[in-house]
């Protein structure tokens, strides 16, 4: 009876939170709402959403579980929200799981706007950029070198390779983070184990409820119990490497990101008092930097090497290129970034890939800050927007046949507007210089170095996994590598 008592008191609570929210916000020209309770439950939501706009518009609201939000789903939109209107949308929701994960220190991803996150995003670009800025592309080259050289050692049999692109993204983070002492077989596997099952269990349908209906946390959970163990133990990883790299500093020395932002950290706090800041900062933006850089760019590599199996005509054309500037060896010439205009058709790729599948599809949701609108309609104070980065990137009204993979629609200037895969406004991905970069030279080296080709004629689904969490992910799929060159001729004498 106690425990029925209390699923009615909660009942109530929320009702006379809806009437509220419903009496506050009378005098709105609000969006148009969408009829229903349980669009989280529909397969490829992205999509999903994007089909509402034929009735709705490109922005209407949605009731998701006891909350009223904002779905923005055009080119338009979202760029009048995050660009022109940056302040007013500049927010993170307050929700549960967001709050797991930043338990000590705000989060740059999910921490919400103030001037201290400001501050702790620019200690953390200036970091990536600066402090990084001339060992980066070296070493993205160098770790790429390797992993083509593993990936030649299993030449011809089907490798699963968004594992190992996985593998190869967490150790360009982990150098860039801890620096060359890093130990492959330990620490890049045990950051790489940790990020994989920190993403697993947030995705997990068990968490999401609790951020749609908050009160459930207060029931049993074993979701949640093994979130916040996972959190646990991530924290235990960072902070060693934080003794580490502290026990070792040299003032005025950086051997990498760590190193910049504890020397930044201590400088400021001798420089400006207390109240700036701390340690924990640090601690929270390389968390930032595994999660946000490991899986997302290995999962956009991987729908790039899907795409190119059920395109061999654009493989052919881009090694045609590659070869004409670089060799057609792995061990040949490379293009440095900066160059990277020499290689169009890789770039025109590049964006197709990033505007067909963006590893975050509907990007992290943001919070109006104050009072604002789009379009014509009042968006309050407080409210949820979502941005349909996949469904602006499938707008007919922008793009000429938009479901297809045609990457010569960028080679072609002024005709296709620059996508959105990495968000726009103040909370553009901090790390798409870096990505854009791994992405670059990764394809650029693989496809020098092998030609993709199906296990026995079997291709990849270009459908994503039907119910997705917060990235994109693809079914599970396996690629042959066959090395081209001598290599090549080598490999076909021995079979």
């Amino acid at each position: 009876m106690l425990f029925l008592g209390l699923l009615l008191l909660l009942a109530l609570l929320a009702g006379a939170r809806l009437l509220w929210g419903w009496w506050l916000l009378r005098n709105l020209h609000l969006p148009p709402l969408a009829p229903g309770f349980l669009h989280l439950l529909q397969p490829n939501l992205p999509i999903y959403l994007l089909g509402l706009t034929q009735k709705l518009g490109p922005i209407y609201r949605l009731r998701l579980g006891l909350q009223d939000v904002v779905v923005l789903n055009s080119k338009r939109t979202i760029e009048e929200a995050m660009v022109r209107k940056w302040v007013d949308f500049a927010g993170r929701p307050h929700i549960l799981s967001y709050k797991l994960v930043s338990q000590h220190y705000p989060d740059l991803s999910v921490g919400d706007y103030s001037l201290l996150w400001k501050a702790h995003k620019k200690l953390t670009r200036s970091a990536l950029l600066l402090g990084m800025r001339n060992l980066m592309e070296p070493l993205v080259e160098r770790l790429t070198q390797e992993f083509c050289e593993r990936m030649r050692a299993q030449a011809g049999a089907p490798v699963a390779i968004q594992k190992e692109f996985s593998l190869l993204t967490c150790s360009i983070i982990c150098h860039l983070t801890f620096g060359d002492k890093v130990k492959e077989d330990t620490t890049v596997r045990v950051f790489h184990n940790c990020v994989r099952d920190l993403m697993k269990t947030w995705d997990h349908w068990s968490i999401q409820l609790l951020d749609i209906v908050p009160f459930l946390r207060f029931f049993p959970n074993p979701g949640l119990w093994r979130l916040k163990q996972i959190v646990k133990n991530r924290d235990h990883i960072v902070e060693k490497q934080l003794r580490q790299h502290k026990d070792s500093l040299v003032a005025g020395q950086w051997r990498d990101m760590t190193d910049y932002m504890l020397q930044e950290v201590e400088h400021l706090r001798v420089a400006e008092g207390p109240g700036q800041l701390l340690e924990g900062h640090v601690h929270m933006a390389l968390v930032d930097l595994f999660i946000g850089g490991t899986d997302t760019t290995a999962i956009t590599l991987s729908w790039a090497v899907a795409f190119l199996l059920h395109h061999p005509e654009i493989q052919r054309r881009l090694q045609e290129e590659i070869d004409l500037e670089l060799g057609p060896s792995v061990s040949g010439s490379q293009v440095s970034y900066k160059d990277r205009a020499r290689l169009p058709l890789l770039n025109a790729t590049i964006a197709e890939v990033l505007r067909l599948r963006p590893a975050v599809p509907l990007a992290l949701p943001h919070r109006t800050m104050q009072l604002s609108s789009i379009l014509g309609y009042d968006i309050p104070k407080g409210m949820v927007v979502i941005p349909n980065l996949q469904g602006a990137h499938l707008d007919e009204t922008v793009w000429e046949q938009p479901h297809e993979f045609r990457p010569d629609r960028f080679l072609e200037p002024g005709k296709s507007p620059r996508a959105l895969a990495f968000g726009c406004g103040a909370r553009v991905c901090l790390g798409e210089p870096l990505a854009r970069l791994e992405l670059f030279v990764v394809l650029a080296r693989l496809l020098q170095a092998f030609t993709l080709l199906p296990p026995a004629g079997s291709l990849p689904s270009l459908q994503p996994q039907p119910y997705c969490g917060i990235t994109l992910n693809m079914q599970p799929f396996q690629v042959r590598l066959q090395p081209r060159g001598m290599g090549a001729l080598r490999l076909g004498q021995c079979q």
